[in-house]
């Protein structure tokens, strides 16, 4: 966590999901970033968005290199397009791995103070 990410990670203890959006260009910013990727703009204040999103694309985790996560295979990682403009991205829960599609309407819920994605 550094100062640039501080008010995103605040937001997900919270229970609320927020995205950057560059005052010079007003493109939205996601992941938080210390300057925008189109413009270079520095200012990037965080607003709430709604959660919603669709799946974008996934992939089925069947073996986990991270030891944190050995164990609880299979499970999903996946983009979530927002309307907002961005994607965000996450596990799914909720959810069996051979049920996840392509399209598939999310919601953000928070485990462990971490953005997921569930069926909605």
């Amino acid at each position: 966590m550094t100062s640039d990410t501080l008010t995103y990670w605040e937001a997900c203890r919270r229970g609320e999901l927020v995205i950057q959006r560059c005052t010079a260009c007003a493109r939205r910013v996601h992941l938080p970033a210390p300057d925008c990727p189109h413009c270079g703009g520095t200012d990037l204040p965080y607003e709430p968005v709604s959660g919603e999103g669709s799946v974008h694309t996934f992939t089925v985790v069947h073996r986990s290199f991270v030891p944190e996560f050995r164990g609880r295979e299979p499970y999903v990682l996946a983009w979530i397009d927002l309307p907002e403009g961005v994607r965000a991205f996450g596990r799914i829960v909720d959810c069996a791995p051979e049920r996840v599609r392509i399209g598939m309407p999310v919601c953000v819920t928070f485990v462990d103070d971490l953005p997921h994605w569930r069926p909605t």
